[in-house]
């Protein structure tokens, strides 16, 4: 079996033409018993073969970081003497773009390109880090927020540089996630640099900034969705990633400023949030995208659970409330597709435009990006 990825580079080497490629897919969708365009497909396991190379890579990694740890102890060069040392994450960071020039080049292979893509950002990030606390000393990053935040900023930047990089050369789609990502730690760093001591006490500041950073990240998400309506090309992929991180940044600092993780819920915030997961049920179904109602599963779980309790059901407040969640994700999954036309259909016209087609076999595809 073919996956669209190796179709997008049969069709980038030559091998087959864009319109031959674009017969073939809409055929095979044509000859599918079950319709499968809501099924946000994107490619993670190929094979065996990708869980058995990434569980090697990792148990390498491991050893390659642990080695330069124990060098940069050995060398004065780790925080405080026996601190973390930059070296880990640099030898780290060098090792997955060894790896990654194979395995992700060559192999094309899903599950360990995203391992190798993780370790070289956060590779590079910490390396950045590390060497930055060590250059300018520990005692002067203790208990200086704005110097912390500086030295975040910079150390964010410079991962996003390498995230830069290694779309250029692999374009693995989760890449503009990862530097996504680093953007907005950059901005949260310099913001944290501004306030200075007053961090502490601006706490819902910095949820709120992390909220918009959210909706930023949603809407980059929606543009490259918007591009493949018919997700046949890798910018789908790109734009699942996106969204799975945009989902948390927007569920966490709204949940958290109704004061569900106080421990503290009341009936009034317990139906506030279950409302909102309607909300943004309704969204995902518009947009196509899981990854909200994921992201919010464990907040609306922990709602309801206390809703149950206010009502006196304490034994079988858990079972209840996975009882109702569960058949209703079950419900759900099984009618998406009839439940997002009932949705997308009477949208205006221009905002359809943009959301992913309801039926995706049935519109001629669009070449490769």
């Amino acid at each position: 079996m073919y996956s669209q990825n190796e179709i997008d580079d049969a069709i980038a080497a030559g091998a087959i033409s864009a319109d031959a490629a674009n017969a073939l897919r809409a055929h095979v969708e044509s000859q599918r018993a079950l319709p499968t365009q809501d099924e946000e497909q994107f490619r993670l396991i190929t094979g065996f073969n990708d869980i058995f190379v990434s569980i090697a890579a990792a148990i390498l990694l491991f050893a390659v970081g642990f080695i330069g740890q124990w060098v940069g102890q050995r060398t004065g060069s780790a925080i405080e003497g026996d601190g973390p040392s930059y070296l880990g994450p640099l030898l780290v960071a060098g090792t997955s773009w060894m790896l990654a020039l194979f395995f992700t080049a060559k192999r094309r292979m899903a599950l360990p390109s995203i391992l190798l893509l993780l370790t070289f950002v956060g590779g590079v990030f910490a390396t950045a880090a590390f060497a930055l606390v060590v250059g300018v000393g520990p005692d002067a990053v203790d208990n200086n927020p704005q110097l912390a935040g500086i030295l975040g900023s910079v150390s964010a930047a410079i991962a996003a540089g390498a995230a830069w990089l290694h779309w250029k050369k692999f374009r693995v789609p989760i890449t503009v996630a990862a530097g996504a990502a680093a953007v907005a730690a950059i901005v949260v760093g310099l913001v944290v640099a501004a306030l200075g001591e007053g961090v502490e006490q601006a706490r819902n500041l910095i949820l709120g900034l992390i909220l918009l950073l959210g909706v930023g990240t949603f809407l980059f998400a929606m543009w490259w969705d918007s591009s493949d309506r018919a997700r046949l090309t890798r910018r789908a992929d790109v734009a699942f990633w996106l969204h799975l991180l945009a989902a948390p940044m927007i569920v966490h600092p709204v949940f958290t400023l109704l004061g569900l993780n106080d421990g503290t819920a009341t009936i009034g915030e317990g139906l506030v949030v279950i409302l909102l997961y309607v909300v943004i049920g309704v969204t995902a179904l518009a947009i196509d995208r899981r990854a909200l109602l994921v992201s919010a599963l464990a907040y609306v779980l922990y709602a309801l659970n206390q809703l149950f309790e206010q009502f006196g059901a304490v034994e079988l407040n858990v079972a209840l409330t996975a009882l109702i969640i569960g058949s209703a994700l079950l419900m759900l999954s099984a009618f998406w597709h009839q439940a997002r036309g009932m949705v997308v259909r009477p949208l205006p016209r221009e905002l359809r435009d943009r959301l992913p087609l309801v039926d995706r076999a049935a519109p001629t595809p669009q070449p490769a990006a």
